[in-house]
């Protein structure tokens, strides 16, 4: 995945914002006071993706979460018999958790439908988190097993478990 140079401004309000406004069941909803969203960001790296950008391929090995800002993703995944399956991961949520836990290959392919704006947060500087803001760690970690938890449990969104 290659970022896209662009005169876009990225701040962490941005993505704070986004997952506050969330109230589907695909947000990524953890219980951060602002001093504690401004801390995550200096864990994460934003970037800025242009239409049909892949983010992430099925089957690929990276372990990276992805935190959407703004735009749409889509992810898509062909099974056995060929055929395709399609789930949309909007403004507030995530993608990139299932490889993120299981450190298996992915399950999909994400790129995006739109110019969009998201965070990355990499197992290096996760486990960097984990070690200097433990607390801030184990509440990103629950957000986003939560997150996979209602995944699983709606069918048509199993596929977004990347």
């Amino acid at each position: 995945m290659n970022a896209v140079a662009t005169p876009s401004r990225f701040d962490i309000h941005g993505l704070m914002q986004a997952a506050s406004h969330n109230h589907s069941p695909d947000a990524f909803q953890p219980n951060l006071t602002q001093t504690q969203w401004e801390l995550l960001g200096t864990y994460l790296q934003p970037f800025a993706m242009k239409q049909g950008q892949v983010l992430i391929e099925q089957g690929g090995t990276d372990r990276t979460v992805y935190f959407v800002e703004t735009g749409t993703l889509t992810v898509h995944y062909e099974d056995d018999k060929g055929r395709l399956r399609l789930a949309s991961v909007g403004p507030g949520s995530a993608v990139g958790e299932g490889a993120f836990f299981s450190r298996q290959q992915r399950t999909a392919t994400v790129q995006a439908a739109g110019q969009a704006k998201v965070w990355s947060l990499p197992p290096i500087r996760f486990t960097e988190l984990s070690n200097r803001q433990p607390a801030l760690a184990l509440e990103v970690a629950m957000a986003l097993g939560s997150l996979v938890s209602r995944r699983l449990a709606n069918r048509p969104k199993r596929v977004a478990v990347t």
